[in-house]
């Protein structure tokens, strides 16, 4: 039986909350915040005051004279209902007052004349609690059920008008000045255009979700599995596949291609992309043919070589996703010599952000059920651009030659007239278990390596290596395939899936995802438990590689470069024990992000 993870506390649970009516203690300058939230909310908003209107901040008043609020006397209450008490008569008020699920009390705030005591926020907290409603009390955290965030509303730069997109920090108590800092630090970083990228998407979702209605109303079964269509979808598997689309299409399997290719545009299209679509894109998205924007005309582009009768056709390598870990000869192409660069899904926005604005960037539509439909029309899109005189870039990730479909390329464009020009980069096969402290090779533990892909042509599963000890297998696109991967590997006896001996079940595995990103995420375990460590392990974070073998622990804290020389089942699983350390009884361990001193380039 496998262990969870062990609860941390400290934490709070954060919740985006749409209470359906607030009340607020008090009437300063906090209230008329909190007042604010709670409206943009779509709550409806009570102030209860000592003194109703008169009492009130020039924002509370000017609200309640719009009607956006109401401000009730706390004074009216005690003899409306004829108690001698504050709580007596907010008791009163509640029974008369069905509905309220927030309270914020806010004549606390340390410093404020006529601050309400210790003993009466007591009393206030113990009524609400009777009635299980959830309270706030500023400054006295012994009286608080919830805490609000530093939060950032985002603005659509496309509508003018409030995007849905919010962002929210909170050090849970510890410091609320660095809360704020923490936000605007974040909020600095992110796109102009990323609230209108949240309301595009928010449309597209509508859409699809509109398309999927009937048969949901249907209960159809076959729908069940594909929650990525729900808001804050906790799936782990953004890469599951899915049919491929066909002429017989089924309305389920078109349901379920669309549904699909929401997280898909989600996931991976640069916000700037996403902050443009237009309805009738959308829609066009939906069902399997979004029409790109004309490329251009001009032939006397500034980041043009010589003008010829024909232009020029690049397939480039990105490398692995850092800007950093582009080669000179990719960085001058994609900023001096480009005038389209047709770009796959998997390129990070950090390297297309160095593209100048003047070139036109189309980014491939290889989402499950239309991968071969979409090399294809960037083929041709690549060869239509050429014969008008423009130089075109084949961007892909990594090294073009390492699964990225360059041969096909080669051939596809050679036949029609053009020998491009393939400049590698950096393969994330390589760089990326550098990057989680992985050496592929390493004396004493690994003497060779091998490449393979999880998935054969039209999603077919392949024959995968057997095992060698001194040997490390990386295995590209098998993340979304994990469970027959592993089966193919362990499986006992001689199997058409693997070709030699199965691995034993304590092999170390190592799944690294967004490889050199700042949200690189790496999933240490073994093929014993790897599959229940990628399911428990929180969301996954495409695109993400495999690595099997020794070289996993070898650079591991005090490392361990004596796997060749020590072996027997026993011995490694002492290796494995100390290598997992105190996460050894889970039998996975998860590490985020990369070294800081990346940030120096």
């Amino acid at each position: 039986m496998h262990e969870y993870p062990i609860p941390t506390s400290g934490a709070s649970l954060i919740l985006a909350f749409r209470p359906r009516s607030t009340l607020i203690v008090g009437a300063g300058p906090l209230a008329a915040t909190r007042a604010l939230s709670a409206l943009e909310a779509d709550s409806k908003v009570t102030v209860l005051v000592k003194g109703g209107s008169n009492a009130a901040c020039d924002e509370l008043a000017w609200r309640k004279s719009q009607g956006q609020l109401d401000i009730v006397d706390w004074d009216e209450l005690c003899g409306q209902y004829n108690t001698p008490s504050d709580v007596g008569s907010l008791d009163h008020f509640l029974d008369a007052t069905p509905g309220i699920s927030l309270a914020c009390v806010t004549d606390t705030v340390i410093g404020s004349t006529g601050r309400r005591s210790l003993q009466h926020s007591e009393e206030i907290y113990r009524l609400f609690q009777q009635r299980n409603i959830p309270v706030n009390t500023t400054d006295q955290p012994q009286f608080c059920d919830f805490t609000f965030t530093s939060t950032q509303r985002f603005f659509d730069t496309s509508t003018g008008t409030s995007s849905p997109l919010q962002v929210g920090v909170t050090t849970n108590g510890q410091g609320c000045r660095l809360a704020s800092r923490l936000r605007r630090d974040i909020v600095a970083k992110l796109p102009v255009d990323v609230g209108a990228a949240a309301s595009k998407v928010g449309k597209l979702r509508a859409l699809a979700k509109a398309s999927a209605d009937p048969l949901r109303q249907k209960d159809v079964p076959e729908l069940d599995g594909f929650e990525e269509i729900e808001e804050d979808s906790s799936l782990a598997t953004p890469n599951r596949p899915v049919p491929s689309r066909s002429q017989s299409e089924t309305e389920v399997e078109s349901a379920r291609r669309r549904m699909k290719w929401v997280a898909q545009v989600s996931e991976y299209w640069p916000l700037s992309k996403l902050s443009a679509l237009t309805r009738p894109e959308m829609e066009d998205l939906l069902d399997g043919d979004i029409p790109q924007q004309p490329l251009p005309t001009n032939t006397t582009s500034l980041h043009s070589l010589p003008t010829s009768k024909q232009g020029k056709i690049f397939l480039v390598g990105s490398g692995p996703g850092h800007p950093s870990l582009l080669t000179i000869a990719t960085h001058t192409v994609l900023t001096r010599l480009a005038d389209v660069v047709l770009s796959d899904k998997l390129v990070p926005d950090a390297v297309l952000a160095l593209i100048p604005k003047t070139v036109e960037v189309r980014i491939a539509r290889k989402f499950p059920g239309n991968a071969e439909a979409a090399q294809t029309e960037m083929m041709e899109a690549a060869v239509e651009a050429a014969n008008r005189g423009l130089n075109v870039v084949r961007l892909k990730q990594g090294d073009p030659v390492v699964y990225g479909r360059a041969g096909e390329e080669v051939l596809y464009f050679r036949a029609r007239g053009f020998e491009p020009l393939v400049i590698p980069g950096v393969s994330s096969a390589l760089a990326g278990p550098t990057f989680a402290g992985i050496p592929v090779t390493q004396r004493g533990v690994a003497e060779s390596f091998i490449v393979c892909t999880g998935v054969g042509r039209k999603g077919k599963e392949i024959q995968l290596p057997g095992y060698e000890r001194g040997r490390t297998l990386l295995i590209l696109m098998g993340v979304a395939r994990l469970t027959q991967v592993v089966r193919s590997l362990t499986e006992a006896g001689p199997t058409p899936r693997r070709d030699g001996a199965a691995y034993p079940p304590h092999t170390p595995v190592a799944i690294i995802e967004r490889a050199s990103m700042p949200d690189q995420r790496v999933l240490s375990s073994t093929l014993r438990d790897i599959v229940t460590g990628l399911e428990k392990s929180g969301e996954q974070r495409p695109p993400g590689m495999i690595l099997v073998g020794w070289a996993a622990i070898a650079l591991h804290g005090k490392g361990d470069v004596s796997v060749l020389d020590d072996g027997g089942e026993e011995e490694d699983e002492k290796r494995v024990a100390r290598w997992l350390g105190a996460d050894h009884a889970a039998g996975w361990r998860v590490h985020t992000g990369i070294d800081e001193k990346w940030d120096l380039f």
